[in-house]
């Protein structure tokens, strides 16, 4: 090799050994905060935490104001769910997703995979079911694809059909398709309610998107969850407990327990 070669060939290695670093230190980063519950919301440490000004009223209130809601906010006991469809940690919370739920550690492996984590959505839902408990969904954006999804699951809300949809929605092919298909553009609205086929008429579903009757109700739940302090998906109020981030069901049964006394 000749000294000018050389001189032409060094720089180059040089750039080429920079990239390489930054592109190993980013994957490097992104896997670490998969692993440690780190994402849209900060991952669960050491319990729930109560925010200084929130009261039942201010729960009430977003009940009032909300979308989705079933029972009764004046029950004992009341669950207000703040998520994003298209937020990985509100997909693993929601147990549906369960390959999502292994990438993230096995803090948040199912106990069907073997693994010790309670989604807490499914056991919210028994006991919603059960006449135990009042629940609320409120939209936040913490992933940036969710729109359609969420609209998606007010319009089934409508046809009694939320639970339905909402599961379709959070499983691997729902949060493929949100992020990766969808991304909030109106347009695939026909997508989405095909997705949605086998649990909810296509054609009910595409026209209630198309009809934009719950675009401004996505900035309503926006501003109903900062209002309760939230910031980031996903979030669990049980009555005035919050859990913000992805907890197991076990570490919230104490504050249930509590409220149903």
């Amino acid at each position: 090799m000749t000294e000018k070669t050389k001189n032409l060939t060094t720089p180059v290695l040089v750039v080429l050994l920079v990239v390489a670093a930054f592109l190993v230190g980013t994957l490097w980063t992104k896997n670490q905060a998969l692993e440690k519950g780190q994402g849209e919301a900060a991952s669960p440490t050491s319990g729930a935490t109560k925010i200084a000004p929130l009261t039942v009223d201010m729960l009430k209130n977003a009940f009032s104001k909300s979308v989705i809601k079933i029972g009764d906010a004046k029950g004992k006991l009341l669950f207000v769910e703040v998520s994003d469809p298209s937020c990985p940690y509100c997909q693993i919370a929601a147990g549906q997703n369960g390959e999502l739920n292994k990438q993230a550690g096995d803090r948040f492996k199912l106990v069907k995979d073997g693994g010790t984590y309670v989604a807490p959505v499914p056991e919210i839902k028994k006991l919603v079911d059960s006449g135990k408990a009042s629940f609320t969904f409120l939209y936040f954006p913490g992933h940036g694809s969710g729109e359609m999804g969420t609209k998606a699951m007010y319009c089934a809300f409508e046809k009694g059909k939320y639970w339905e949809v909402h599961d379709k929605l959070m499983s691997s092919e729902g949060y493929a398709l949100l992020n990766n298909t969808v991304k909030n553009d109106k347009a695939k609205s026909g997508e989405v309610a095909n997705f949605l086929k086998a649990v909810f008429d296509p054609a009910v579903m595409k026209d209630c998107l198309d009809s934009g009757k719950y675009d401004s109700q996505l900035q309503i739940d926006q501003g109903l969850a900062s209002e309760l302090g939230v910031s980031g998906t996903p979030g669990f109020f049980i009555n005035t407990t919050n859990f913000a981030g992805a907890y197991s069901y076990k570490d919230m049964e104490t504050a249930v327990t509590g409220a149903l006394k």
